[in-house]
């Protein structure tokens, strides 16, 4: 059986039937293991590659580092070469396969040589340990290349173009490239309701690329995406003490995370250290500070990118103290895993305040009451438990080797760890079902994916011990060097061809949001795939006209219901699109109200048009400069459309749309220019 960390506060020894191996701070590769290592044939198989705490904190920043550089790297050479569009040709799928198996077939001659050192009485040279620990290093990254950037690479957009939940997205991102202060993607004058973090740092790299928000969207989607998938190498490495362990995690959870939550990177970065962060966590509570120290960075963190999954890990390790201080029994119970979890929580607060502290400063201070809808959203995936152990696919396989793992060794910390945020992933779906009886969800279907991760990471580590002490347990008189090699050799083989099926698979598994980014109109006014472009080919040409009346974008407020306009020029809007992406503060409800009032009015006492610029001015918030609306600028007996949108939750659809009409006569005056665009009438108020 396993020590537990409580009984000597180091991390597992592989060799003692864990997933971990001792974890001296001094260290490095090479370092001789224990006797008791050395007195274990199948440990020669996957022998520990343990690293210091410093180490593997520069190797982690490095590999993040190394990971975002070589996507972007390809990214500029992917839009340098022609190749057809995803939604017409096969090419690009045929490309992403041929760059998945390079990957895997590169990273699994490395390791098997890198495992056949351990038994060689040879000393490893030098250049091909440097070479396979920055091939595994880059392998995640890699596995992003060629299966989402390949397939992306004859289109500007990201996945699912500008659809309802990308457009908005998009929009936040192009407000952050026009500033570095925390501003809501909508509202003029008020702090960001949604986590800023992701879409900060995206502004940045929009700067300095000298590129639109809405196009930088994509390489900062690959840049992020591969930067945490290949920071979980060195990270797995320092928990398991096993390079090929190591990469096998990152390589799985960047193939899951790519297959389930690709079209939302800041969610899937954040959902890539939910299984290491639960490893930290119940390390934490045993008297780790450098775990205790690791976990606050990743809450903190992660409030600024997600707040939905900081809130599920943080429920995780509210539960990992309470069952640490049980565990102690009676009279040996001490308060140290509650000291850790109020160190844990108050670092990672002062963390997201970095984020959230201008929100809830106007927040504690509003006059008016606020609430939100963002939560209002139950689709058919948020009525039924995940249960991905019966998926037939290497993911299904290894959550279900993985569950039997942390039922048969549920004693083991690291196993126990996993188990429990399992655990309370599980709790959190339910409770999103049953909480619907007050209005509301807890956004149980977004909790499939971590459900899903940290699963197959239990698989992965459950494999690996399954190779180190299943063989022994049925040959224990021990097995012959070359058996052993030629077993090893099998399951390596076994486990790269299982990847390789599950990696392919993943343009296809995309294959709707890909068609989207080829289909939708980008802010250059045109479709990747050369065919007509929708009406967002007058966008271009409404926001010259804009500027040409003296108006500055970021300083301009406009209303309309073309999101897509908003999403790709910063203009500030007088409302948003819909309640479930709107600041509370910026009084959705309210405004809307109003809007459909102008519009009812127009026709009646407001159908003077020094009337109704009396009422726009008269709005308690920032009135409009600019109208646009659908309609026809010559018919005057035809009115100008809009819509607005109600939030109708519990319904599915949850939201309808109401049709506003405006009378054209009032805009007509010297206050309002107007002019046609297409189906479009840009109204902007004279200055």
């Amino acid at each position: 059986m396993t020590v537990r960390p409580e009984d000597n506060n180091e991390p597992l020894d592989t060799a003692e039937g864990g997933i971990a191996v001792a974890d001296s701070d001094a260290a490095e590769p090479g370092t001789k293991t224990k006797t008791k290592d050395r007195e274990k044939p199948h440990f020669q198989a996957f022998a520990p590659d343990p690293v210091s705490t410093s180490s593997a904190i520069v190797r982690f920043v490095v590999a993040a580092v190394a990971g975002g550089f070589l996507a972007l790297l390809a990214f500029f050479v992917l839009k340098r070469v022609t190749l057809a569009a995803f939604n017409v040709s096969m090419v690009t799928r045929a490309l992403a396969t041929a760059g998945s198996l390079l990957v895997l077939i590169v990273v699994t001659f490395l390791l098997w040589l890198w495992i056949q050192d351990r038994s060689s009485s040879k000393k490893r040279p030098t250049w091909r340990r440097l070479l396979t620990e920055a091939v595994c290093g880059l392998a995640p990254a890699g596995l992003v290349v060629s299966s989402v950037a390949i397939p992306l690479s004859a289109t500007k957009l990201y996945l699912d173009g500008i659809q309802v939940d990308q457009g908005f997205r998009i929009q936040f991102l192009t407000r952050m490239t026009e500033t570095m202060s925390n501003q809501d993607m909508n509202y003029v004058d008020l702090p960001s309701f949604y986590p800023i973090g992701w879409f900060w740092l995206g502004g940045r790299m929009a700067n300095v690329l000298n590129m639109p928000g809405w196009e930088v969207y994509q390489p900062w989607a690959l840049v992020s995406l591969a930067a945490a998938g290949s920071a979980l190498v060195p990270l797995w490495r320092k928990l398991t003490g096993s390079l090929p362990a190591a990469t096998s995690i990152a390589l799985v959870t960047t193939a899951v995370i790519l297959t389930m939550v690709p079209e939302e990177p800041y969610a899937a970065v954040v959902a890539m250290g939910v299984p290491a962060a639960a490893v930290l966590g119940y390390r934490a509570m045993y008297g780790s500070w450098t775990s205790t120290i690791a976990v606050s960075l990743y809450l903190g963190a992660s409030a600024c990118f997600y707040t939905l999954y900081t809130g599920i890990m943080a429920a995780t390790m509210i539960a990992f103290a309470f069952i640490a201080f049980i565990a102690m029994g009676r009279g040996k119970r001490t308060l140290t895993p509650f000291v850790h979890l109020f160190v844990m929580g108050v670092g990672s607060i002062c963390i997201a305040l970095l984020a959230w502290g201008p929100y809830l400063r106007a927040l504690f201070t509003a006059s008016e009451e606020v609430s939100s809808a963002a939560q209002h959203f139950l689709p058919s995936q948020g009525t039924t438990v995940p249960l991905p152990f019966f998926h037939l696919t290497l993911v299904g396989v290894l959550c279900f080797v993985g569950l039997l793992y942390i039922i048969v060794r549920h004693r083991e910390p690291e196993f126990t760890a996993l188990g429990i945020a399992t655990a309370v992933c599980y709790v959190w779906v339910v409770a999103s079902m049953v909480i619907t009886l007050v209005g509301t969800t807890l956004l149980g279907f977004r909790v499939e994916v971590l459900i899903a991760v940290l699963l197959s990471t239990t698989g992965v580590l459950a494999l690996i011990d399954l190779r180190l002490t299943g063989v022994t347990r049925l040959y224990p008189t021990g097995l012959s060097e070359r058996t052993n090699r030629t077993l090893t050799g099998v399951f390596h083989v076994g486990l790269a061809l299982a990847m390789l099926s599950y990696a392919q698979q993943i343009p296809d598994k995309n294959e709707v949001f890909l068609d989207q980014a080829y289909t939708d109109t980008n802010g250059d006014g045109q479709r990747a795939d050369r065919r007509e472009s929708d009406v967002g080919r007058y966008y271009g040409q409404m926001h010259e006209f804009i500027q040409e009346q003296g108006y500055n974008p970021v300083e301009t407020v406009l209303f309309t219901d073309e999101i897509n306009f908003l999403a790709y020029h910063p203009y500030h809007g007088f409302n948003a699109f819909t309640s479930h992406y709107a600041n509370p503060l910026g009084q959705f409800v309210a405004r809307n109200e109003l809007i459909a009032q102008w519009a009812h009015d127009s026709y009646e006492q407001l159908q003077d048009p020094k009337a109704m610029t009396a009422a726009i001015d008269a709005a308690p918030w920032r009135a409009p400069d600019v109208f646009i609306f659908r309609g026809s600028e010559k018919d005057q007996d035809a009115p100008w459309k809009t819509h607005v949108a109600h939030d109708i939750f519990p319904s599915e659809p949850n939201i309808r749309y109401q049709g506003l009409f405006f009378n054209p006569d009032a805009f007509d005056s010297a206050d309002w220019t107007t002019k046609q665009f297409g189906p479009f009438v840009v109204v902007v108020r004279n200055r």
